[in-house]
């Protein structure tokens, strides 16, 4: 495609050039910890740089501007990322972050550090430029090439548009912007780290991140997921989200541009991961199921709840319409938290729902009326979907608990004995809807005086009828009153069947419909 003599001119010029800057390498990188006290290392020095052989290597530095005040944050070495690439110099360009942030390669390039913004400033403000570099032949002929280049991408897109008419993931309207992200403390600050992929999912994936010193979990949309990424961007900034059982919002940020762009929610870090994950590879006593099924209650009874006089401003009730054990996460000490509002629905009065479109969720955790497609759209008919799903991650627990007396099996999803890990909708509607089959209950957990009454709420949770389902509130009440008596009377064996008798003759909170 090119003349030979283009072609030697390449050549020669890369010989004479040497290697590019893309290729300097980055051994050792000058370090500093402000915050060495608490987190017990060195104050200052140098830092050894290493990680894989096929990933670059970079130094990096941060501070603060109080007022012209500079105060220095950290400095040392960090791992592959694409914005340090060719960087020789420390150069923070945002505007005004609250942190800044610099990376750049080369040995030692963070000794020195500098702020120029790349939009120009008011006039009179002093802005330092760097130093100009002397051309090379190199830059000359790339200058000279970039319009043969520019034509020559300019085709291949052209070409790769014509036959990508149609994506493979349907109709994407790019043109329309998802919107600006949300106002938040910690929007800006740098560095933020992508460490591991931890989860993946029908929306995306979730990222183990740090964030300075701070672990979070950042979940990332593709550009086709924006609706989701947009909906649960605006429950957790409804009024009334902040609540020790939900999952704790940070920020939402939108990286890349177009095609690329990539939509990402940053939440708060749990190590422990989902109660599915957890409950894989742990069973649970008497008082750590208690704990777990009462804060699981109480975070859906909280999201359920509408609170129309809230001194900071009123809460609507929110369906969740995902509910399952993937979707609750676990902290150290074992409390529930409740994540992953993609597919919620927020009922405010005067105000339509938004999409309730019926059959949407995990299938295997779907109501009998979502599988049979007949829904009514009220408020209380999308809670009571969620109640049945909590039905079933209660089974869950108690199919891993090991106060009963008798083995405690490996792990199975709901009616995975039933019908196997992969269901088809024609398979769940046969078993939940036509023969109205649940999970099994074993006879040692009937037989024991506190999964007996459980396993009867349970029931009422998932019955067939959805009107007559138990609300959250009523199944929080009811686990914390069989926890409460059980403890109370873990006496002696004799004290058995008076346990079970009292728990029956107490009147239960009511069996009400969710509301």
């Amino acid at each position: 495609m090119f003349n030979p003599w283009l072609t030697s001119a390449l050549i020669w010029g890369s010989l004479c050039a040497g290697p590019s800057r893309g290729e300097v390498g980055t051994r050792e990188c000058v370090y500093y910890n402000d915050n060495w006290r608490t987190e017990r290392t060195n104050q200052s020095g140098l830092e050894r740089c290493e990680g894989e052989k096929d990933k670059r290597l970079h130094c990096y530095a941060s501070w603060l501007n109080s007022s012209g005040t500079i105060r220095l944050v950290k400095k040392g070495c960090w791992l592959d990322d694409f914005n340090c690439y060719d960087r020789q110099e420390c150069v923070a360009t945002e505007e005004s972050p609250q942190v800044f942030f610099c990376c750049c390669e080369g040995n030692y390039c963070n000794e020195r550090f500098t702020h120029l913004p790349d939009i120009v400033g008011p006039p009179g403000q002093l802005k330092i430029q760097p130093p100009r570099p002397a051309p090379s032949l190199l830059g000359v002929l790339v200058y000279s090439l970039l319009p043969l280049a520019i034509l020559s991408l300019a085709l291949v897109l052209a070409c790769w548009t014509y036959h990508q008419r149609k994506p493979p993931y349907g109709h994407v309207d790019i043109s329309e912007d998802p919107g600006p992200a949300p106002p938040s403390p910690h929007v800006g600050l740098k560095p933020l780290q992508l460490l591991e992929i931890k989860a993946r999912g029908r929306f995306g994936c979730v990222w183990k991140a740090q964030l300075l010193s701070e672990y979070v979990a950042v979940k990332i949309f593709p550009i086709q997921d924006k609706q989701s990424w947009q909906n649960e961007r605006d429950i957790y900034l409804t009024e009334g989200m902040r609540h020790e059982n939900l999952l704790r919002f940070i920020s939402a940020e939108k990286r890349g541009s177009n095609l690329q762009m990539e939509l990402w929610l940053i939440t708060e870090f749990h190590e422990r991961g989902s109660l599915m994950d957890y409950l894989k590879g742990n069973v649970v006593n008497w008082a750590e199921m208690c704990h777990i099924a009462e804060s699981m209650s109480r975070g859906l009874a909280y999201l359920h709840e509408d609170q129309p006089y809230r001194a900071e401003g009123p809460k609507p009730a929110i369906a969740h319409r995902d509910f399952k054990s993937k979707n609750v996460l676990v902290r150290t000490d074992l409390t529930a938290v409740i994540g992953d509002f993609g597919l919620a629905v927020r009922f405010e009065p005067g105000k339509p729902p938004g999409d309730t479109h019926g059959q949407v969720g995990t299938r295997r955790y779907m109501a009998p009326e979502v599988l049979e497609g007949a829904i009514n759209f009220q408020r209380d008919a999308f809670l009571r979907i969620d109640m049945y799903a909590l039905g079933l991650v209660l089974w869950e627990l108690v199919s891993r608990c090991t106060a009963a007396d008798g083995p405690v099996d490996e792990y199975l999803l709901p009616f995975e004995e039933e019908i196997g890990q992969h269901p088809s909708l024609e398979d769940l509607q046969d078993v939940v809807v036509h023969k109205k089959m649940r999970p099994v209950f074993k006879d040692c957990w009937l037989k024991h005086r506190g999964l007996g009454p459980l396993c009867e709420t349970i029931e009422e949770c998932w019955d067939h009828d959805a009107e007559a389902r138990l609300s959250a509130g009523c199944v929080e009440e009811r686990i914390s009153q069989i926890a409460r008596v059980t403890n109370s009377n873990n006496t002696t064996s004799d004290c058995l069947v008076s346990v079970v008798t009292s728990i029956s003759d107490t009147d239960p909170p009511p069996k009400e419909a969710s509301t």
